[in-house]
């Protein structure tokens, strides 16, 4: 028997075992949400919400990980890193993988290496302030601010990081209003609440929820203004930034949404879509995540997806390079 003969059967076996696993149905083991945020953040409080939901219809466990750091570049990078399988998803929003490309000298993915697969929340933001913060409006907060900055010590604004949406905020309120204030970067948002209720640092633009409207019920923190066109149901006595007159136009929201590698096969897509859809409709979800603050979007079809995303890469990259964005 010649020496292939005698190799054979185990090529055989192995071949059966390779097609058997290929032929494995998506899902076949648990799937990672990542989160690109330390755990209590906005950003958390989604993934956990809806994270047993979206595994009753994979079929699978849906694990959720944090990892901070680089305005979500860090948790984004390790997605590309990872085979496009579909089994690790991106839980990102513009922020991640629009914006931390253009100020993070140290990230190299484009927001083109991602596909997004589901919306899953459109998200108001609210100016957090510290306490003693004298500023009960958009109007206030920008007397005091110059006041500051005439002392030498200029208002201070936290962001989840260089070159966020929420560091670009601060960068264009400064701007328009030709008031300086110094940039504070954290790794997410509840560190940046954590120096906000320390006194360590003086306002935060943030997505929010109930804890955030908790702490400032308690008067532990102060909402000078939310950013939406119209007031908000959580914060129905807090005036917006539109109502001033020194921030009239001001007006910023943002959303989020699952995203997988490019290179992810189409049937693991549609896959990942048809359960992501299935959860934005649950009813269940839709009240937890309404109930603090979010407005949940219906699910859209994949080529509407893709526009969407490719119009606000466009539009925040136009933002980044008004401001004159540098990578750092």
């Amino acid at each position: 028997m010649t020496s292939f003969m005698k190799r054979l059967p185990g090529l055989l076996g192995a071949l059966l075992v390779s097609c058997a696993a290929q032929a494995q149905p998506f899902p076949s083991k648990p799937v990672v949400l990542m989160v690109p945020y330390p755990v209590g953040g906005v950003s958390d409080v989604i993934a956990r919400t809806l994270s047993s939901t979206l595994a009753k219809h994979l079929g699978q466990p849906v694990v959720v990980e944090n990892l901070g750091g680089a305005s979500g570049g860090i948790a984004a990078q390790k997605v590309l890193n990872s085979p496009a399988d579909g089994y690790v998803i991106f839980q990102g929003s513009p922020n991640e993988l629009i914006l931390a490309p253009l100020a993070n000298a140290a990230i190299k993915y484009r927001s083109e290496d991602f596909r997004l697969v589901q919306m899953i929340t459109i998200n108001p933001l609210v100016m957090l302030a510290r306490k003693d913060l004298p500023a009960a409006n958009g109007d206030e907060l920008m007397a005091y601010a110059k006041r500051a900055a005439a002392g030498g010590k200029p208002l201070t604004y936290a962001s989840v990081g260089p070159g966020s949406f929420y560091h670009l905020l601060g960068e264009h309120m400064s701007n328009v209003t030709g008031v300086p204030m110094v940039h504070v970067p954290y790794k997410g948002g509840a560190p940046a609440v954590q120096d906000l209720l320390a006194g360590q640092v003086d306002i935060f633009m943030t997505p929010y929820g109930r804890g955030q409207v908790q702490l400032v019920e308690e008067g532990k923190l102060k909402a000078p203004a939310v950013l939406s066109a119209g007031r908000q149901q959580l914060f129905s006595k807090v005036p917006t930034l539109d109502e001033s007159g020194s921030l009239k136009g001001f007006v910023f929201d943002i959303w989020a949404g699952y995203f997988v590698h490019r290179n992810t096969p189409e049937a693991i897509v549609n896959v990942l879509h048809k359960a992501l859809g299935e959860v934005a409709n649950d009813a269940t979800v839709r009240g937890q995540l309404e109930a603090q603050a979010m407005v949940v979007p219906g699910p859209r079809p994949l080529d509407e997806l893709s526009k969407l995303y490719a119009d606000n890469t466009a539009q925040m990259r136009a933002i980044a390079k008004s401001m004159n964005l540098q990578p750092q």
